[in-house]
């Protein structure tokens, strides 16, 4: 099976204190790969180096074979849901699960509220996103909270955004930190 992603002698300091000691991870295309460890073992800063939110103070990272080290997280096409869901409180639930697609899809004049909308060619995409953003809410059963703020909702429906959010934008790879914790045991088998 190839590799999706590689980690070779990767080590994470934060001033004299040693995060990750280099540390290597293989992992398949296609395969389900957990990290399991102690509370501040660094399996966090793992993934944020995975997903390219964080540097490796050395080490390589590879991503389908080419080495990714120092690409930004927008170069990867990589999706992260963080453990604290990372929403947007001012945003509603559709305009959260969307936001990978609309940075990556709609020009910056586009993106802008209302005005966007007058943007030539941006019907179109406007369009995509939304049929996307309604089926994975629909998959998720968010499709009844897609008007509602994150403020609004409980902490198993914000973590079914954040997933939302990594599954609509369809990533070579998913990286999730805790992705259960707050979901009920219904929707962690579904």
């Amino acid at each position: 099976m190839p590799e999706i992603l590689q980690l070779r002698d990767v080590s994470r300091r934060f001033g004299a204190t040693t995060v990750l000691d280099k540390v290597n991870i293989t992992i398949g295309t296609g395969s389900f790969t957990a990290l399991l460890g102690a509370s501040g073992c660094g399996k966090s800063t793992t993934l944020r180096i995975m997903a390219g939110l964080d540097r490796p103070s050395s080490g390589d990272v590879l991503l389908a074979g080419s080495d990714v080290s120092g690409q930004s997280a927008y170069e990867r096409n990589v999706a992260m849901v963080f453990q604290s869901y990372a929403l947007y409180p001012h945003l509603t639930v559709a305009q959260n699960i969307a936001l990978p697609l609309t940075m990556r899809h709609l020009s910056p004049l586009g993106r802008i509220p209302l005005l966007g909308a007058l943007v030539p060619g941006t019907g179109s995409a406007r369009r995509t996103i939304a049929t996307k953003v309604e089926e994975a809410a629909a998959a998720l059963g968010l499709d009844k909270l897609l008007d509602r703020k994150p403020g609004q909702l409980s902490g198993g429906q914000k973590q079914r955004v954040a997933l939302g959010r990594a599954l609509v934008r369809d990533p070579s790879l998913f990286l999730l930190d805790e992705p259960l914790s707050s979901l009920d045991g219904r929707l962690r088998i579904r």
